[in-house]
């Protein structure tokens, strides 16, 4: 596997009694697409801020490649529909960029022809592709995507993952996607890691037709795939850990 990129270990957090994070392990290599799953309150976006350095743990070590390039998607952005803000604009608000570059870096997210459109009123799925464009002016080499599909329909998620693909192909970098949605990820995901406070299991996607009922579910698009739950790291089931429930009797394994 390629060098790291970034890397956490032992990671602690919290908040005088309050444990957010407990011993995460982690790391997203250079080329691979990396999914962290969990449900809401489970530390997610806690561990994305410190291992992009916007906050620091109680405990733990954190390594990123020295010089390392990131560009961000955040889970969502809100626009005064009042706001006269176009594409354009949004696009160089923190820095200065000639159109051309502009324009391509929209056409590889798929997105030609908006950059003098108005930002509030464009799609879900649209808004999520200038924001993929903005991070990709960075020429990251760590592509983070925050709950990047949510308030997309399937068949756009579909989309969306064979964008994010191609953006991990086509500029050699890493990808970390962060969801709530701990049934369904992207298929062409190398790891998901599952955390509850703790990395609970870890593993790959699963081929949605090995498994009855997701095929319907997700109408055979093979870019969707389920993950099942197992090797959970708790001693014993967690009360209130919602990863905990998950699966069929006797699959979580836990210890």
């Amino acid at each position: 596997m390629a060098e790291a990129l970034v890397s956490v270990s032992g990671l602690t957090l919290h908040y005088g009694a309050r444990m957010i994070l407990e011993r995460v392990e982690l790391a997203v290599h250079q080329g691979e697409i990396v999914t962290l799953i969990g449900p809401n309150g489970a530390g997610k976006s806690s561990l994305v801020r410190i291992m992009l350095g916007l906050q620091a743990p109680s405990h733990g070590e954190v390594w990123r490649r020295k010089g390392l390039r990131i560009g961000y998607v955040p889970q969502r952005l809100h626009i005064d529909p009042v706001l006269p803000l176009t594409v354009r604009r949004f696009l160089t608000l923190t820095e200065r960029f000639e159109r051309t570059r502009l324009e391509a870096a929209l056409a590889q997210v798929g997105a030609s022809g908006l950059l003098d459109a108005q930002l509030c009123t464009l799609s879900g799925g649209e808004t999520q592709r200038i924001l993929l464009a903005r991070a990709l002016l960075r020429r990251p080499q760590l592509l983070v995507l925050d709950e990047p599909t949510q308030g997309v329909d399937v068949h756009s998620q579909g989309e969306l993952y064979d964008l994010f693909a191609q953006l991990r192909d086509e500029n050699d970098c890493g990808v970390l996607m962060v969801s709530h949605d701990l049934h369904l990820v992207m298929a062409r995901s190398n790891r998901v890691f599952c955390l509850d406070q703790q990395i609970c299991c870890t593993g790959k996607p699963q081929r949605a037709d090995a498994l009855p009922g997701y095929q319907q579910l997700i109408s055979s698009d093979t870019r969707l795939a389920p993950y099942s739950h197992h090797g959970h790291c708790h001693s014993e089931p967690r009360k209130g850990c919602d990863l905990c429930q998950l699966g069929q009797p006797g699959e979580n394994n836990h210890g």
